[in-house]
C-alpha cells in the first residue's frame, strides 16, 4: 500500500535563495505601500468631508447675509435700475478691457 505526503510533510529546501529573497523583499514592499496608500485614503476622505462640512456652513452664512443685505432689497424693489446698473457696469469693464 503506498503512502500520500503532504506538502506540509515534505520538508524542501529552496534552491533559489536569491529569487526567494527578492520575493520576500516585494512583498513587504508592497504591504508596507498598501498601508501607506490606506492611510493617505483615509487622512484624504477626513479632509474632504471635514472641507465639505465647512464649505456648507459657509454658503449657509453666505446665504443669510444676502437675505438680509440692502442689495438684495434694492434688486428686488428696482429690477429695471439693476438691470441697468449691471448693463454700465458691463460696458465699461468691457471698454477698460479692451484698451491697448
Amino acid at each position: 500500500m503506498a503512502t500520500k505526503t503532504s506538502n506540509t510533510d515534505k520538508q524542501t529546501k529552496s534552491t533559489h535563495p536569491i529569487a526567494d529573497k527578492v520575493q520576500g523583499t516585494l512583498h513587504e514592499s508592497v504591504d508596507t505601500l498598501a498601508q501607506k496608500a490606506a492611510s493617505t485614503e483615509d487622512r484624504l476622505r477626513n479632509a474632504a468631508q471635514s472641507s465639505g462640512e465647512s464649505l456648507a456652513a459657509k454658503q449657509a452664512e453666505v446665504k443669510e447675509k444676502w437675505e438680509q443685505s440692502s442689495v438684495k432689497k434694492y434688486a428686488t424693489e428696482n429690477p429695471v435700475a439693476t438691470a441697468g446698473i449691471a448693463f454700465a457696469a458691463g460696458v465699461l469693464l468691457t471698454s477698460l478691457l479692451l484698451r491697448k
